[in-house]
């Protein structure tokens, strides 16, 4: 813990010495946002291998690039492939994952180009997860916001789980985010959807959730920070599990790999 609070008292100093305009510090900022950058496509790749898996349930994530996974050390890691460990242990069965997030998404490229790949799935998801949102801030419409979120969830399924944006930290952010949130609530509340309360779970993380939970450029969560993002899905998802896909004691043993064909 000491070591981590040490790295993240070093990568806020360099973020706000560089924001304050110091020349080497600005120039590590860009250079440590360059690195999550170059993952992009390697996080894209390996998400579209997982989708061509086989299982038994199909898990459907749709979000921006924390659903992607940016700044965890592999794209298990993000709270995407947190959560579907988690399904895999609670039910006992193989699991295909269809991560249909794109990095930088807002609410209106989610409209544009996750919904209709949603729409087109051939197959009904056992689990559908949204974290959609934090993008929206920086271009702040609340109107467009509201409308795209009723066209996103009115797609949805009704046991889905959607969760609002997460603590930007910042006053004059969550000032914006606090509208936003009464907003998808609204609407989560209008569709019949469950909410993740993941806002207040990553505020209550603190200055100390500050300091470790984020990833080199101070936005994406890292490894800690993705399992605080599952931790605000977990209680909700695991009760929707159970009540309609049932615990891994209720299905039958597996037979071993090899026997009786390949799963």
């Amino acid at each position: 813990m000491r070591s981590r609070l040490r790295n993240g008292l070093w990568l806020a100093a360099i973020n706000v010495l560089g924001a304050l305009g110091w020349g080497p510090f600005r120039s590590r900022v860009r250079e440590n946002a360059a690195v999550l950058s170059d993952l992009l496509p390697v996080h894209s790749k390996w998400w579209r291998d997982q989708a061509k898996a086989e299982g038994e349930l199909l898990y459907v994530a749709l979000g921006d690039s924390a659903a992607q996974g940016i700044g965890a050390t592999s794209p298990d890691r993000s709270y995407v492939g947190v959560l579907a460990g988690d399904i895999r242990k609670a039910t006992g069965r193989s699991l295909r994952v269809i991560n249909l997030s794109v990095s930088g998404a807002t609410t209106a490229l989610a409209v544009e180009d996750q919904l209709p790949r949603f729409r087109a799935l051939e197959v009904a998801p056992d689990i559908v997860t949204v974290a959609i949102g934090a993008n929206d801030i920086a271009g702040w419409d609340p109107e467009a916001f509201r409308r795209n979120l009723r066209t996103i969830f009115a797609a949805l399924p009704s046991h889905a789980i959607v969760a609002d944006v997460p603590c930007f930290h910042l006053r004059h952010n969550e000032r914006k985010v606090a509208v936003a949130n009464r907003m998808l609530r609204d609407v989560a509340r209008e569709y019949g959807l469950t909410l993740a309360p993941l806002h207040e779970t990553t505020r209550r993380q603190g200055i100390v959730g500050i300091l470790t939970q984020f990833a080199q450029d101070m936005f994406h969560p890292n490894d800690h920070g993705y399992e605080v993002w599952a931790e605000a899905f977990r209680p909700a998802l695991l009760a929707s599990v159970a009540r309609r896909i049932g615990a891994a004691d209720a299905w039958p043993a597996r037979e071993p790999a090899g026997v009786g064909g390949a799963r």
